[in-house]
């Protein structure tokens, strides 16, 4: 769009943002700009389920706390599509009754939300302090070299995605798993205390369709069922309900605490 203002009468006229057919970080070229009536109908479904988790009777006519409901219906398109497409940008904002800028403000904040496609597996190497130091630099490094004769950078080179579609590699910031460093992600599971080596190992099954488990957590699925677990609905993975998710660090961690009586650090209590 543009606008316009005078300069001595002569009209100036000032580019105020893309034009909306050029591509932007949310409109890639492919990306879907509606969804066939399919698709539309099973969304629908699916949105009705997760918005009536956040209607508040007592406004009034069951009125929709849209913001809350915003988060997990941003993962369901995205569990639909692989990242956020305009489509479903579109789909959100009617659903909530937000505008599509009040959407996309809120889906390029997170970083859970990816604004390109993604492989089947999301792999996310923590390149903040800790990990850094304790050797994240070179993991990433190492993957980098190990997956760049097989994949392509997106626009802005964020990611790597391998050709075969099944592995994405990014950086990502801190986990808050500091006492596993370094620690590499997939489709936000966690892989504690890797190296170059085991993390190319890694990458290697998951693009060999090798059934991979983290170090905690169920086997994986894949990135699109993930994200669809995260809009709220049940994990098909029988073994989740019962997969073992608190390690033994931090276990050790919350003994030595209870034990000086320091409290529990989170929490502000304690000493």
């Amino acid at each position: 769009m543009t606008d316009s203002t005078t300069n001595g009468g002569t009209r100036v006229f000032l580019e105020l943002g893309p034009r909306p057919d050029e591509p932007t970080q949310l409109v890639r070229p492919g990306a879907r700009s509606s969804y066939p009536a399919d698709v539309l109908a099973r969304l629908d479904a699916d949105a009705e389920a997760v918005v009536a988790r956040y209607r508040d009777d007592s406004a009034g006519q069951g009125t929709i706390t849209s913001r809350s409901a915003l988060l997990p219906l941003l993962h369901l398109v995205q569990s639909e599509d692989g990242y956020i497409t305009p489509a479903g940008i579109d789909f959100c904002s009617r659903k909530l009754g937000l505008t599509g800028a009040e959407v996309a403000a809120v889906s390029t904040f997170y970083s859970m939300y990816r604004r390109g496609p993604t492989g089947e597996y999301l792999v996310g190497v923590c390149t903040n302090t800790l990990c850094a130091v304790m050797g994240g630099d070179a993991i990433f490094e190492a993957l980098e070299e190990h997956l760049e004769s097989a994949g392509s950078r997106d626009e802005a080179s964020h990611s790597l995605s391998t050709s075969d579609g099944k592995v994405t590699l990014e950086h990502i910031e801190c986990n808050a798993a500091c006492d596993y460093a370094p620690v590499v992600m997939v489709n936000w599971e966690f892989f504690d205390n890797q190296t170059p080596e085991s993390a190319r190992t890694l990458v290697d099954a998951l693009r060999g369709g090798e059934p991979v488990t983290p170090s905690r957590g169920a086997t994986l699925c894949s990135f699109r069922e993930t994200a669809r677990t995260l809009a709220g609905f049940a994990d098909s993975r029988v073994e989740a309900a019962e997969a073992q998710t608190s390690g033994a660090a931090s276990v050790a961690g919350l003994k030595v605490a209870a034990a000086e009586s320091t409290g529990n650090p989170s929490s502000g209590e304690g000493k």
